[in-house]
């Protein structure tokens, strides 16, 4: 897939490109800290679904343009200008759509995080697997002092740290530094500003090279019992271990480790 090869005419609200595997969607709204329009959202859900039947893509990488932000929340007013009520009650259940397409991309996604990291972006950035931070960081649910209350992005919080955290957060309104999103469990590494993207692209790179039918089952099934109980989830999660041991990679992997070689993934 070649940088933009998809975009439609005159879209620059997302930045594309992939090299070796490692598809990038950079949020390129700097001058609102890219915070999220209904544009911004319908062209991530497009790309999104293109990513997810792309077999040269093994790994997505998400982040925002310039150094101020990742993703300030939503445009708070341009999202509501010349909107009817029903239509902008309809119009907020897209970003949940997001959440569910990352979380069904059947592929690894990387949230890389400099600065404001708020409201709709902190959900955005807890959709995907792994997040990595600078040292820049700022993450929050600012809603409640907007006299808000942030419903579209509980799942993707109570998903990455106890729930008590998240209440807190949602309560108080206040910043968390990376510092301290590492200490509560949501925020994979956190580095210097200056080692931010190399930190990325090796991740990116360590998971692109694993094999990629194995991750899309792996995955799959962590994202379908991580929210059931333990009976449930050992009743999905027994069948996928036959499921899995099928397969071309598994015999693969086991006959490279044998044979003292590097396994060549084939993703059958």
């Amino acid at each position: 897939m070649t940088p933009d090869s998809d975009a439609p005419p005159g879209s620059d609200e997302i930045l594309f490109s992939c090299d070796e595997g490692v598809a990038r969607l950079t949020l390129n709204r700097p001058d609102r800290h890219n915070a999220l329009s209904w544009s911004l959202v319908h062209d991530l859900q497009r790309r999104l679904r293109a990513l997810r039947v792309d077999r040269e893509v093994r790994v997505v990488v998400i982040t925002g343009a310039g150094e101020k932000a990742f993703c300030a929340g939503a445009d708070l007013g341009g999202m509501a200008e010349g909107a009817g009520y029903l239509d902008l009650h309809e119009s907020r259940g897209e970003l949940a759509e997001v959440f569910r397409l990352l979380w069904g991309l059947g592929k690894p996604t990387i949230a890389e995080v400099r600065g404001y990291c708020l409201a709709g972006g902190f959900g955005l950035a807890l959709a995907c697997d792994l997040v990595l931070a600078d040292t820049t960081s700022q993450f929050g649910t600012p809603e409640i002092d907007r006299g808000l209350w942030p419903f579209m992005i509980t799942v993707p919080l109570l998903r990455s740290m106890p729930p008590k955290q998240v209440l807190e957060l949602m309560m108080t309104g206040r910043r968390v530094r990376a510092d301290e999103a590492s200490r509560m469990g949501f925020v994979t590494r956190v580095c210097e500003p200056h080692a931010l993207r190399g930190a990325v692209d090796e991740l990116a790179d360590t998971l692109a090279s694993k094999p990629p039918g194995i991750m899309r089952l792996g995955r799959d099934a962590f994202y379908a019992v991580v929210d059931q109980g333990a009976d449930d989830a050992l009743r999905l999660l027994h069948p996928m271990l036959t499921v899995t041991t099928g397969s071309a990679d598994t015999a693969e992997g086991i006959t490279a480790f044998l044979e003292k070689r590097p396994p060549i993934w084939t993703g059958r």
